[in-house]
């Protein structure tokens, strides 16, 4: 483990152990504003309109005591599906936390081939940070990009997620946050940009909505 790697190993196991002390000692947290539920998310966006999938009763044993949606967005110009996941957590002091998506991808099989940082232009919302992954399995290839998101904020890293949780807690007593994550095919036929600017198109129709659902 390089120095670089070992300080942010370090950093985030003080995000996570400041964390857990405080939410532990904190009392009784306030209640997040008047949300919708996620099953009333949009089903039709632009020209995609969703089929809802089961989460596996496994899966959500290891998600906790959450509100979850997975969708498959098809496209009835016959482009690639869109898949949206989004988890939502009203507090996150009994254990219930935001998992990284990097981390369960190994082992559903799929293995990062890249990464970086872009940033997301949605109608009426100030440009904002995601996380862009290229995943593979065999011959397969899939393009990823998620964030994190609370309180009208959005952000790409999971060591600002920890940090904004800490100092929500402390100004609001609150805990709740979100997890958004796109998730398309790469053709084999097609390039990566064709991949990309599909999810980015999506999620410029999916972040405007999302207050609804992620209170402010």
């Amino acid at each position: 483990m390089n120095l670089r790697s070992h300080s942010r190993f370090l950093l985030a196991v003080a995000l996570l152990a400041v964390t857990a002390g405080f939410l532990h000692a904190r009392g009784r947290e306030l209640t997040p504003s008047v949300r919708e539920p996620l099953s009333a998310f949009p089903r039709s966006l632009g020209t995609r309109t969703a089929i809802d999938y089961a989460i596996p009763k496994d899966v959500l044993d290891i998600l906790g005591n959450g509100d979850f949606l997975l969708r498959v967005y098809p496209d009835k110009a016959g482009a690639p599906d869109v898949d949206l996941f989004i988890a939502y957590f009203a507090s996150q002091r009994a254990g219930d936390t935001l998992h990284s998506p990097k981390n369960c991808l190994p082992g559903a099989g799929w293995f990062p081939v890249r990464s970086t940082v872009l940033q997301i232009d949605a109608p009426g919302e100030a440009p904002f940070p995601a996380n862009e992954y290229l995943i593979a399995k065999e011959a397969d290839r899939k393009l990823v990009l998620y964030w994190y998101q609370a309180h009208h904020r959005a952000v790409a890293s999971e060591y600002w997620a920890k940090f904004y949780l800490v100092a929500d807690a402390m100004r609001y007593n609150r805990s709740d946050g979100a997890l958004i994550r796109l998730t398309t095919p790469v053709e084999h036929t097609e390039s990566l940009a064709s991949a990309r600017q599909r999810l980015l198109q999506f999620a410029g129709q999916v972040a405007p909505q999302l207050d609804r659902y992620i209170p402010q």
